[in-house]
């Protein structure tokens, strides 16, 4: 098909007017998807490919040619500045055709969504959490507005592979499209996918399709990757020692740190002078830790401050205004950001991203990097790796350098074989449960148990969840009044579910914290957990406040800049490491192989590491003797198999080997003592593996292990379950002990 030709005669001209000379793959690629099917689309490409237009230029060409009713197309994006940002595109795109484009969320502007309630039509732009309150507050519209809508895009599904907030977006499609009476296709958008066809899976369930995963070549991917190691104090690792013959000279410092200053934050204030930049972090405390030195250092060598900051706490303003500082291609700025710049927000030209540590996901290092080497340049990370020196009394699990270690492995993983996570798929949602119950209470009014069930155990991420479990679930919400029964024998909300739906946070499933509003005059700054007294100071936006006035019930903290240095304090976030990366970790220390993309002193550095490793008997078996009756366990799976098997030990084996004060470091390693002897310990472990046993053995008595927002709310029983057979990866945990068996006496 000549996809180009195919296009309506608007989407030509601005081809033409954009000096575009052809068509790339992945455009060729959807117009052949689009066009010449019926089906559902997943389009995989690089980021800044052009799969926005590659998906948009087909959809408006299909609905030039017979126009939609209402609106057209639904745009659900994970963020509303991801939405901002495609908002400008899409008008562009769409201005001379005279298309509607109407942004949908909380700081949208009120006339455009009161334009697009009288006429529906175009393209609608909203996040999952405005769509769910668009399916309760405007339940009676959704016919009206929807009622042929011909598409759903879904940009960087990925995001939404792996939680119940992805669950909840396909939840809130399938609610919409049976109210509306419509069938849209569903055109899913992301640069990294693991996994495509179980993404496509995920991408049709309900929808009654296929989905179509168009194949073509996206051309040579062209990395420049350094990563570099520091010492938070010297020497570095390097010192004293000659680098490897073949290894590139580090880009030194030009200029001398202040003293007592991080080195890996000014190698980074460094490398940053004259260029547009992103510095990654992996929390928002960090972020804030980091702004504020580049910051110091601007001061100390008299230099303006060059640096913005940009994460989830902060006020709109602040990210708008450091999205909008980043745009020009003359800016010389840079910003340190964490997961909220790592989703396609197109912040211009960047020269070069930096990563603090490594991240948690293959993903995630690839969205990040995928933010520089637009415009034909090539993609640029620098990775700065930190650590304390060890004590001299630390033990042996201390001295490996885990983030350098696992920032190699995600390189490699991908480099080597392509690896990105896939969805998450097997889970019990129960706290998504409780949520889409409420909503479709507070959306239709009073309704019968079983038309109640109907209509929610029918939608397809609870396939997995039985009548009866939902039977428990709803008479558990009669007696905590979060429903109620009518004199017909209907339910309705109770008085306690009216509350919470009636909450602006209802819209949300992702966990919040308590978050107080932080002023400084008439600036908001964001918001921050825990307030401190007054007369404290807290860090927000880079710089450092003291505490004036704390209202606690308005939930608003008052405060005046000051000069200095503090950690930042948002709330835990927790890191999802899949068992492959940490497989690969493993090879990183027991293969001889180099890297060229590691600096000098990240080359000294794990030669130690791997040093450390051969010397310990680490890279022999898993359990490692620390002396006297204290033990290590390396068992190199991820984050939930980890949790499981720090269960299994506690629970299930513990008695028998005299194990006690277990402590993990998640999920690298555990320590204990124990009275049995190693070969003791295999069989123990590998025997109690072997028995047929549930994983509800593994939650402890009277635990309750509140892991999604909503679980608070859902009968103890299905919580444990939830966690049991959804968050514990017993049959990874399961598979990895018995590996051992070779260790043990009796093999």
């Amino acid at each position: 098909m000549n996809v180009f030709e195919r296009y309506a005669p608007f989407i030509r001209d601005y081809i033409y007017r954009s000096g575009w000379q052809s068509l790339r793959a992945v455009q060729n690629a959807a117009g052949d998807a689009l066009f010449g099917t019926d089906e559902n689309v997943l389009l995989t490409a690089s980021t800044a490919s052009g799969k926005t237009e590659a998906a948009f230029f087909p959809i408006l060409t299909l609905l030039d040619e017979d126009p939609s009713r209402t609106v057209g197309v639904l745009y659900i994006a994970p963020l509303k500045a991801l939405i901002n940002d495609q908002f400008g595109r899409l008008s562009e795109l769409c201005e001379e055709e005279g298309i509607q484009v109407t942004r949908w969320h909380g700081d949208a502007n009120q006339s455009q969504k009161r334009k697009l309630l009288k006429k529906p039509s175009g393209i609608l732009q909203i996040t999952p959490e405005s769509l769910e309150s668009l399916m309760i507050n405007r339940h009676m519209e959704i016919p009206s507005l929807f009622g042929d809508l011909r598409f759903i895009v879904i940009d960087e599904i990925h995001s939404l592979l792996r939680g119940d907030r992805g669950l909840q977006t396909f939840c809130l499609i399938e609610r919409l499209c049976r109210l509306a009476g419509c069938s849209p296709r569903r055109v899913g958008l992301s640069a990294t996918i693991g996994s495509p066809a179980l993404a496509g899976q995920f991408l049709a369930a309900g929808s009654g399709r296929g989905t179509v995963i168009p194949k073509f070549d996206g051309g040579r991917e062209v990395w420049r990757l350094s990563m570099e190691h520091f010492y938070n104090t010297a020497p570095q690792a390097d010192e004293g020692r000659d680098a490897p013959a073949e290894l590139p000279p580090a880009e030194e410092p030009t200029d001398t740190a202040p003293k007592a200053a991080d080195p890996g934050v000014g190698y980074i204030f460094e490398h940053t002078r004259g260029k547009k930049c992103l510095v990654f972090t992996n929390s928002r405390e960090e972020c804030e830790a980091v702004c504020q030195q580049l910051r110091q250092y601007c001061e100390v060598k008299g230099e303006p401050d060059r640096f913005l900051i940009h994460h989830g706490n902060l006020s709109a303003s602040y990210r708008e205004s450091a999205e909008e500082e980043m745009k020009g291609d003359d800016s010389l700025m840079s910003v340190c950001a964490t997961a909220t710049l790592e989703l396609g927000i197109d912040v211009g030209r960047l020269e070069r991203a930096f990563q603090i540590d490594a991240p948690f996901t293959v993903s995630g290092f690839l969205q990040r990097m995928g933010r520089t080497g637009r415009r034909g340049d090539p993609s640029e990370m620098w990775f700065v790796m930190r650590e304390d020196h060890q004590e001299a009394r630390a033990m042996l699990p201390d001295s490996i350098p885990w983030y350098l270690i696992q920032g190699i492995a995600l390189v490699q993983l991908y480099i080597e074989e392509r690896f990105v996570e896939p969805p998450r798929t097997d889970r019990l949602p129960y706290s998504l449960l409780y949520h889409q119950t409420l909503s479709t209470l507070a959306s239709h009014g009073e309704m019968t148990a079983g038309e109640l069930a109907s209509r929610v155990l029918t939608l397809s991420c609870f396939r997995r969840v039985s009548q009866d479990d939902y039977r428990l679930l709803l008479w558990h919400l009669l007696d905590i009044d979060h429903i109620s029964r009518t004199e017909n024998g209907g339910l309705i909300l109770g008085l306690s579910g009216e509350r919470i739906v009636n909450n602006y946070k209802f819209y949300a499933v992702f966990q919040e914290n308590v978050e107080y509003t932080v002023r400084a005059g008439s600036e908001q700054l964001g918001t921050i957990v825990k307030p401190p007294p007054v007369g404290d100071k807290i860090a927000i936006a880079g710089r450092v406040w003291v505490v004036e006035e704390v209202d606690h019930q308005r939930k608003e903290v008052f405060c005046t800049l000051v000069k200095g240095n503090i950690p930042a304090y948002f709330g835990d976030v927790a890191g999802d490491i899949h068992t492959r990366i940490l497989e690969r970790m493993y090879r990183v220390l027991s293969e001889e192989k180099q890297y060229p993309y590691l600096m000098s002193h990240a080359v000294c550095r794990l030669q130690d590491a791997r040093e450390t490793f051969r010397r310990s008997r680490m890279a022999e078996r898993p359990l490692v003797h620390l002396g006297g009756k204290m033990w290590a366990l390396f068992p190199w799976v991820g984050s939930y198999a980890f949790l499981a098997l720090e269960r299994f030990l506690k629970l299930r084996c513990a008695p028998a080997l005299g194990l006690r004060g277990l402590q993990s470091s998640r999920p690298y390693y555990m320590q204990f003592t124990m009275q049995a002897d190693e070969a003791a310990f295999y069989d123990v472990v590998c025997e109690e593996a072997a028995r047929d046993f549930d994983a509800l053995e593994l939650v402890y008595e009277k635990e309750v292990p509140v892991f999604e927002k909503y679980d608070e709310y859902v009968p103890e029983e299905l919580v444990r379950k939830g966690f049991a057979y959804g968050v514990l990866d017993v049959e990874g945990m399961r598979q990895r002990v018995l590996g051992w068996k070779k260790f043990g006496g009796s093999a």
